[in-house]
């Protein structure tokens, strides 16, 4: 039986392989080495929450309920919404991240239920989440599996439900076109995205109810904020063409 990088293409899943393994190397190994290294300038690396996650629900724009957070890394904002009372079940490949996430976890004393796997593995419950929030996740998705993650997010979120969303703005990320990524085999660290394009890219499947920049905030605030992010809280419920990719996700019975 031939090696299975050198067999014929004949499913989504293994074109969206192939073309991963064209990138440079973010497989699960390399974000523990990432991760391992606790010292990395990276604006991830802090031990606040989201600001315009506490602003959401200090606004009430988000409630405590049922919660999914795609790409964890560190559990910041998924303890944070456990201590709203929230039920979260985050989601990260990082064994290492994960590893941070559940010690900050017990040092907070609340119960996250923490989740190693692929986006694209991830098992949905028919019923949807309450809330989904992806803080830094969606910028390191490369473009042919963009359509595979909208479709995973618009089946997390139940009707009614919230999807919140913060990514590189353009001057936060690579500066890399769609194109460009496969011309230079790289995503550059996480490409960035203007307000007008996070508009196109979600705005048929979700309404956009708040749209801004984060906002920057100082180490007293105990809030992790820098300008070059995107902020965007969308509602489930307006829905446009199909979207096109795989067939139809895997759900929990």
């Amino acid at each position: 039986m031939k090696d299975a990088r050198h067999r014929r293409v004949t499913t989504h899943r293994e074109l969206a392989d192939l073309l991963d393994r064209m990138l440079e190397d973010r497989s699960a190994a390399w974000w523990d080495r990432f991760y391992e290294n606790r010292y990395h300038p990276c604006p991830f690396f802090r031990e606040w929450p989201d600001e315009n996650l506490v602003a959401w629900f200090g606004e009430g724009l988000v409630t405590p309920g049922r919660v999914l957070e795609l790409g964890c890394g560190n559990g910041r904002n998924a303890v944070f919404m456990a201590q709203q009372g929230c039920d979260v079940r985050a989601v990260d490949f990082s064994r290492e991240a994960l590893s941070q996430a559940r010690t900050r976890a017990d040092e907070a004393g609340v119960r996250v239920d923490f989740v190693c796997t692929s986006l694209f593995d991830l098992l949905l419950p028919e019923s949807g989440y309450d809330f989904v929030y992806d803080c830094g996740c969606f910028h390191h998705i490369p473009p042919h599996r963009r359509p595979e993650y909208l479709q995973l997010v618009t089946a997390a979120v139940r009707p009614g439900g919230r999807f919140g969303l913060v990514c590189f703005a353009p001057e936060g990320g690579s500066g890399l076109s769609d194109k460009a990524v496969y011309v230079q085999r790289r995503m550059g660290g996480g490409l960035g995205f203007s307000k007008e394009e996070l508009h196109d890219i979600f705005g048929d499947i979700f309404h956009i109810c708040e749209q801004r920049r984060m906002r920057r905030k100082k180490p007293e605030d105990r809030l992790f904020g820098e300008k070059t992010f995107q902020t965007v809280l969308m509602q489930a419920g307006r829905r446009g063409l199909p979207i096109p990719g795989p067939p139809s996700r895997p759900v929990r019975p």
